[in-house]
């Protein structure tokens, strides 16, 4: 599968990804919001996970991948997370630090969101992270979502959720 935005594709993750990915989620600023950064296994056992989900469910993390030169600068797409005790389609997108606050998560993100409203019978779509991360809470209010949770995870970080309903995503792709 490869989907396509105007300066992006969103493309399956293979083990051919590992150096570039392994730049991003092993780097500790990128992942200052998630409980840990990735070591060499850590990241071989992403890519196999989401290799699997292609399998199984059709859908995982994506390669993000600039159109004008062909690298990886990061990965986004939906998995399935227990998210305050319930299993919910979530969206998420790690870009390489280099490449950020120039709208590629945004971008990403949205086309995640359109997929799965278009190829799957999802009725909603879910974003969560550190209260502390502005910044991925900015990507999910500019993606349509709003926020609909709050609760205290199990590192007892403030974390935040929020969503966007089939219909709300009706009403603005218009």
């Amino acid at each position: 599968m490869k989907l396509e935005t105007e300066r992006l594709y969103l493309r399956e993750l293979t083990l051919e990804d590992f150096q570039a990915l392994y730049d991003i989620l092993a780097d500790s600023d990128i992942m200052a919001h998630y409980p840990y950064k990735f070591d060499e296994d850590r990241v071989r056992n992403w890519i196999t996970r989401n290799i699997e989900r292609y399998q199984i469910l059709g859908f995982g993390i994506w390669a993000v991948v600039l159109k004008e030169t062909g690298e990886m600068i990061g990965d986004c797409g939906i998995t399935m997370q227990n998210i305050n005790g319930s299993i919910k389609p979530e969206s998420g997108y790690h870009i390489n630090k280099k490449h950020q606050r120039q709208g590629y998560a945004k971008e990403a993100a949205r086309k995640c969101r359109d997929w799965a409203f278009e190829s799957t019978p999802f009725g909603s779509l879910y974003s969560y992270m550190k209260k502390m991360n502005i910044a991925s809470s900015a990507t999910a209010i500019a993606n349509g979502m709003c926020k609909v949770d709050e609760f205290l995870d199990d590192e007892s970080a403030a974390t935040v959720v929020y969503a966007i309903t089939r219909d709300e995503w009706n009403s603005i792709k218009r």
